[in-house]
């Protein structure tokens, strides 16, 4: 059986990881720091990826064939107040966690195939739009520093033969996003709103936009991308882009709410220095089939209808390297199911059209 490890379980992404990695049939390890919750059928092994001596002890007793680094400080806000804390745990044990898994291949004389959750805080201010896998990594912020220092590490250990891959991923919302950032903060706040326990929504800046995906098919870009016939980069992102506020209207919309500037309040100490753009849209000349275009970046089909998500269909088939997986739904489409879902209704199937 193979076998599988991963580092942040814990988080949104590691635990819908985590349920793909086993319903593949994956014997699932995972190291976990204290107080993390378990997740059903997983190995958990206390540890801090920050403990390089100690992981790379683990993940050669474990000998696994693929290793996900999802582990990070993950909040661009927190890495001002902590960039060094963030340095240790985006950057440097990062390049400890590639070097483990090199050291396991050589010793077990077979591949070891390496993710690495990056994010598009590395690219700062592009100069180009959209961005791909050639978009320069010039971060402006900690958090983008330091994920960019182990997204170019990647390419180091790809040239010693190891299956390496870093996807830099675009913003991706579930249920499971903790509520201090925004697409869980509106919604909670929204449905709180609806019930009566709450009178108002503090935010930000309501014009930044943003690339919104589903959780659960980044999950699935970055097991394909690690079964792939050869390791590269990729750029994962929808291609479309919503503002806060446009979010903000789409979940209001679900409760009922048309007029909703009475209930949301704007606080200048939530805006942030400087927000990373995103990747912008391209078509595909099939508009019904997803794919990632030549340098890797996601080609977007036509609106999506609830494919790969809770009451959805079936994951795409990949049938060549650019294949990484089907588009997801958009902001203002599920921006609706996660308001559902907050106010403990069962969630929709996605809508038959988005926002408009």
């Amino acid at each position: 059986m193979p076998v599988a490890l991963i580092t942040g379980v814990a988080g949104q992404d590691g635990s819908y990881l985590a349920e793909r990695l086993l319903a593949d049939g994956l014997e699932v390890h995972a190291l976990s720091l204290p107080g993390d919750a378990p997740v059903d059928g997983v190995h958990a092994h206390l540890g801090d990826v920050a403990d390089i001596e100690g992981t790379r002890a683990l993940l050669l007793d474990l000998a696994p064939d693929e290793v996900y680094n999802l582990a990070a400080v993950s909040s661009v806000a927190r890495s001002w107040d902590e960039p060094d804390l963030t340095a240790r745990v985006n950057g440097l044990a990062a390049v400890g966690l590639l070097e483990s898994t090199h050291l396991a291949q050589e010793k077990l004389g077979r591949p070891v195939r390496f993710v690495q959750a990056s994010s598009a805080e590395i690219f700062g201010l592009p100069d180009r739009a959209p961005q791909d896998e050639d978009t320069p990594v010039r971060p402006v912020n900690p958090y983008g520093a330091a994920k960019a220092f182990a997204h170019l590490m990647v390419e180091v250990y790809r040239q010693r033969g190891l299956h390496a891959v870093s996807l830099v991923l675009y913003n991706h919302e579930s249920p499971r996003r903790p509520q201090q950032f925004v697409t869980r903060k509106i919604t909670s706040g929204v449905a709180a709103i609806a019930a009566g326990t709450a009178t108002s929504l503090t935010l930000g800046n309501l014009a930044v936009r943003r690339d919104w995906g589903w959780a659960p098919d980044f999950v699935d870009a970055m097991v394909l991308a690690a079964r792939a016939a050869a390791p590269r980069d990729y750029v994962v992102a929808t291609g479309e882009s919503h503002s806060v506020e446009e979010f903000v209207a789409a979940a209001f919309r679900c409760v009922g709410i048309d007029d909703w500037s009475p209930y949301v309040e704007q606080d200048p100490a939530l805006l942030r220095p400087v927000d990373a753009p995103r990747a912008r849209r391209r078509r595909h000349p099939d508009p019904h089939r997803p794919r990632l275009g030549p340098h890797g970046r996601l080609r977007r089909r036509g609106p999506a209808h609830g494919r790969g998500r809770p009451g959805g269909g079936s994951r795409a088939a990949v049938t060549n390297r650019y294949d990484l997986f089907h588009a997801v739904i958009t902001a203002c489409q599920w921006s609706e199911r996660l308001v559902t879902a907050e106010r403990g209704l069962a969630i929709p199937p996605a809508p038959p059209r988005g926002c408009g």
